[in-house]
């Protein structure tokens, strides 16, 4: 049964079964009203999806490279077909403009493919020995994987989370975010479509710690992959630890900006300011903590004010909205109070910084200049439309202050400048650095931070290898001497 505007009701999908059980509503943050209902997973659903996975983890690895790929790729042609229905349910259930929602949904179909692809590539060796002997390492795969995935990219994130595990010859069980079900189940509904084997992959919702404890300590679960919070990501991966287990974490952000006086500053205030709009600012890797050379300081604060006055806010499934919701009211609530204890301990407020007098979760794009190093919204990632300009001398300044933080995920730089472009990729403590331009990932690139935005990589060639082991084969054959 559909819910409101066309919005699916969501399933679960365990032993190739859609399954559902225990419902419970599937809010729009644009209005706050209920559009549907999703289902909510007991640990004999988490169960019945590992049982599964014996069987359906086994016929996917005999599929062999070239069969597992081909599945990918049906999946990844699914979903560009199926772009426009998916990113209506993207935009009702997590609110991102459809623009946006578009374009996430064809970045996942090629995080699907190049992991198809890269899957074929995952090679041993042959060890140079005697005549009597061969020695060789395989990589194999780890087996089960446990995936969790947020709300911010609904069809992005889960798509990092099988993609690579998938491409190696794992199994996978994803809990996908409760906010935003029905991308994940679009997702999920390609892989079955494609072709593959039941119980290979499985799909659950409901409660996070008890789903994330009760698949971590099962022994056949053998990895967990997690992006959300850093506090999050740190409790898990100790039960990982704990279990023995490894964990491939993507945390939170709080991504340094430096603009030099030798960029086309205007231009670096048009961009960024575009950008850190998108997804109304719930994006890991937004610029948000911005060091600008005192020369170029005033121009830039002047162009970003100038963005927030004339941004439209608005429902994504209007074409002419710019900035859509926050996912909730606990965001709209958190953000609000980061920015009024900046504005006490000093910060001087120049756009925004309000919450929207209409219904649902609205903030504008606020900007604060002037912020002090111990105020909270520097240390405290706000996940927001929020900017935060900081004069700084120059680019040695500029790194020595990003570096303060115990975020690296990813940097951001315009500059002219030879010299600071050299320091920037050697001093700056991120895991992505983008200068001159902020595409922070891609298909074909390791993403992951450094310090506490991660541990491990997820797509490019790393994606795939980081979901399997070493086995090492020493053999004497028979008939040595």
């Amino acid at each position: 049964m559909d819910g409101k505007a066309g919005y699916p009701d969501v399933e679960m999908l365990i032993g190739g079964k859609w399954v559902m059980a225990d419902s419970r509503p599937v809010y729009d943050p644009c209005s706050g009203e209920v559009i549907g209902e999703r289902a909510h997973a007991g640990t004999d659903h988490l169960d019945e999806a590992v049982d599964a996975a014996r069987v359906g983890m086994r016929a996917w690895w005999e599929l062999g490279p070239a069969g597992r790929e081909a599945v990918m790729v049906k999946a990844a042609a699914l979903l560009r077909e199926r772009v426009e229905e998916i990113a209506r349910i993207i935009t009702l259930e997590e609110g991102k403009t459809l623009r946006e929602a578009r374009g996430e949904i064809l970045r996942a179909a090629s995080y699907i493919e190049w992991d198809a692809h890269e899957g074929r590539r995952l090679y041993g060796r042959i060890v140079p020995s005697t005549d009597d002997y061969q020695l060789a390492v395989h990589r194999r795969p780890v087996g089960l994987v446990a995936g969790f995935s947020p709300w911010n990219f609904p069809i992005g994130s889960p798509t990092r989370k099988i993609g690579g595990a998938l491409a190696a010859g794992c199994g996978v069980i994803l809990k996908a975010a409760e906010d935003t079900p029905g991308a994940a189940r679009q997702l999920v509904q390609a892989f079955v479509d494609a072709g593959i084997p039941d119980g290979a992959l499985s799909l659950v919702f409901g409660d996070p710690p008890a789903i994330s404890e009760h698949l971590l300590a099962h022994p056949e679960v053998r990895m967990i992959t997690f992006t959300g919070s850093v506090a999050v990501g740190k409790h898990l991966a100790a039960l990982a630890g704990a279990e023995m287990k490894p964990a491939l974490m993507e945390l939170g952000g709080h991504c340094p900006v430096f603009v030099s006086a030798t960029a086309d500053v205007a231009a670096a205030a048009r961009s960024t300011a575009m950008v850190k709009t998108m997804n109304a600012g719930q994006v890991c890797v937004s610029p948000t903590r911005f060091f600008v050379e005192d020369a170029a300081f005033d121009a830039f604060a002047d162009g970003m004010v100038a963005a927030a006055g004339a941004l439209r806010l608005g429902s994504g499934l209007d074409e002419a909205t710019e900035m859509g919701p926050l996912i909730n009211r606990r965001r709209l609530d958190s953000i609000s109070g980061l920015v009024a204890e900046a504005q006490i301990v000093g910060a001087k407020l120049l756009a925004g910084g309000a919450q929207v007098d209409r219904p649902g979760n609205f903030y504008p794009l606020t900007v604060l200049a002037d912020v002090p190093d111990d105020a909270r919204i520097m240390r405290e990632e706000p996940f927001g439309p929020v900017a935060l300009l900081v004069r700084v001398r120059d680019v040695d300044e500029a790194i020595e202050r990003a570096n303060s933080v115990s975020y690296g995920l990813a940097g951001y730089a315009f500059t002219n400048s030879a010299r600071d472009m050299q320091r920037l990729s050697t001093r700056l403590e991120v895991g992505n650095l983008a200068i001159n331009h902020l595409m922070a990932s891609d298909a074909d690139l390791p993403f992951g931070g450094v310090k506490d935005s991660g541990l491990g990589r997820e797509g490019g060639a790393e994606g795939p290898l980081n979901h399997t082991v070493v086995k090492t084969v020493s053999t004497l054959f028979p008939d040595a001497k």
